[in-house]
């Protein structure tokens, strides 16, 4: 009986660091892969010439300046939370609370606008939206992190239950200010008065997201790579044992870094309300707090790649809305293409991070 092991036909083996523009090359392969599989299914589904549906997707995100503005916003929008959620991530605490802290800022910002209009001046208003948004936000961040550094609690649970409870405490205000009554909306805020309404930059009303995202992503760069904040959470994340060993806080280290996490979702919700819709519903962040977990991942926690990553989502999102428009069909069918860019997108990391050998063949004396 032979008693020799059989060597397996496929061996996976852990790359080491490879070059900067060897993983580009990979991950530009992906992406033309992707669209030659995205241009067969649409060919055989459809019967639409593939070029005219990225023609579409391109011209759903850039086809008209307003077009190309609402696109910038938006990406700036889904870059902060990422961000936001990124502080958390990178010492291993998984806050997928981003939507519900997100609300509570809007919630804050909203309660401000809708119970102070006439009482006190503007510019007082605009003050306490920022500090009631930011309060509010860091607060949702709190809660969890205190249960994790008291009792061990499963942040991701945690936090997840949180948007729930944001959710239901959006939908009882949105009862108790609706207008008119019996509609189940708050509509605009202050329509007429524009009272807590944040100013517009250089007479753009969709330049203020931008600036911020812009700042925000210079903060996080600056605070992750060169504060001692930053470090302890580096060190954190890459093992909690070690950072007792040297000293290092941990229960202190998840509540203050989860305050500013929570702070930076509350942030968005001011943007939302004070600045772009000019509302309070409960769907306002538009599933962005999920989206960002995936923005931030396929960055790898990188502040700058996330300026990337989070512009590939939003552009196909709106490009997925212009296929729906502009050939008569479901909106999930720009969904499935976008699921597949992102599929391959996210699969070349296998290939960046693992190399695949074959069994060689040896022969016998």
């Amino acid at each position: 009986m032979d008693s020799r092991t059989k060597e397996p036909f496929i061996h996976l083996t852990k790359r080491g660091a490879i070059p900067k523009r060897k993983a580009m090359l990979i991950r530009a392969a992906a992406v033309v892969i992707a669209l030659i599989v995205c241009a067969i299914i649409t060919g055989i589904t459809t019967g639409i010439n593939p070029l005219e549906v990225y023609s579409s997707i391109i011209s759903g995100a850039f086809g008209s300046s307003r077009k190309t503005w609402i696109t910038l916003q938006d990406v700036s929008i889904l870059l902060i939370i990422s961000l936001a959620l990124t502080i958390a991530f990178r010492m291993r605490f998984w806050n997928i609370g981003g939507e519900g802290q997100v609300l509570m800022g809007g919630l804050g910002a909203a309660a401000c606008m809708i119970c102070l209009e006439g009482k006190v001046p503007n510019a007082v208003v605009m003050v306490l939206m920022l500090v009631s948004s930011l309060v509010l936000g860091a607060l949702w961040g709190f809660i969890p992190a205190l249960c994790k550094a008291l009792w061990n609690t499963n942040e991701t649970l945690s936090t997840l239950m949180m948007n729930y409870i944001a959710t239901q405490l959006v939908l009882f205000f949105t009862i108790l200010w609706e207008v008119p009554k019996g509609s189940g909306k708050i509509g605009i805020i202050n329509q007429n008065s524009h009272v807590g309404w944040l100013p517009q930059l250089f007479g753009s009303k969709y330049l203020l997201p931008i600036v911020v995202a812009a700042f925000v992503t210079a903060f996080v760069y600056v605070y992750i790579k060169y504060t001692k904040h930053g470090y302890e959470i580096r060190v954190v994340g890459e093992s909690p044992k070690t950072s007792v060993y040297v000293g290092i806080n941990v229960k202190k280290v998840f509540i203050r870094t989860m305050i500013l996490s929570g702070a930076l979702c509350g942030l968005v919700g001011l943007l939302l309300v004070g600045g772009i819709n000019h509302t309070l519903t409960d769907t306002i962040s538009d599933g962005r707090g999920f989206t960002a977990v995936l923005v931030s991942w396929m960055a790898q926690f990188d502040p700058f790649a996330m300026i990337v990553t989070s512009f590939i989502i939003v552009f196909m999102d709106r490009g997925a809305g212009e296929i729906a428009t502009n050939f008569d069909l479901n909106q999930s069918f720009g969904d499935i293409l976008t699921g597949i860019i992102l599929f391959f997108i996210i699969g070349c990391e296998f290939f960046i991070n693992y190399e695949i050998r074959l069994r060689k063949h040896h022969k016998e004396a």
